[in-house]
């Protein structure tokens, strides 16, 4: 199954600029279990959509908290996030629900305005990458 000792590796070379809390690439070992987490929403488990922008962006990490768990991994073993926001004053509350669960080394992370998403209510959703 390959060498456990081998762990995620994260790549900050000072010769490309870094603008928050996020590495420029993440390295996962060969021979790793790596697990993609389809975009999660502010839904709840009965499918509730959450109110607001911070109770919505809540309920998405509790959710990819939930979903890792049933893969055997935690949000440590996170290497990519990819956010999609509907609105630019939104990046606050997005980072402030991240910085919950998300600590150092932080995983590579790519964040999008975009129009709309599946619902019109729904107004954060993030996709995960992890690796162990």
């Amino acid at each position: 199954m390959g060498d456990r000792t081998m762990a995620n590796k994260f790549h900050n070379p000072k010769s490309v600029a870094l603008a928050g809390k996020y590495s420029l690439a993440a390295e996962v070992p060969a021979g790793a279990r790596v697990v993609f987490v389809a975009g999660q929403v502010g839904l709840d488990g009965s499918g509730k959509l959450a109110d607001g922008i911070e109770a919505q962006c809540d309920q998405v990490w509790k959710n990819i908290g939930e979903v890792l768990k049933a893969a055997d991994m935690t949000f440590k073993d996170i290497v990519k996030i990819n956010s999609f926001l509907t609105d630019g004053r939104f990046i606050m509350a997005n980072r402030a629900a991240r910085d919950k669960v998300i600590g150092e080394p932080y995983p590579s992370s790519t964040l999008l305005i975009v129009q709309g998403l599946a619902d019109p209510a729904m107004l954060v959703e993030i996709e995960v990458i992890a690796a162990k």
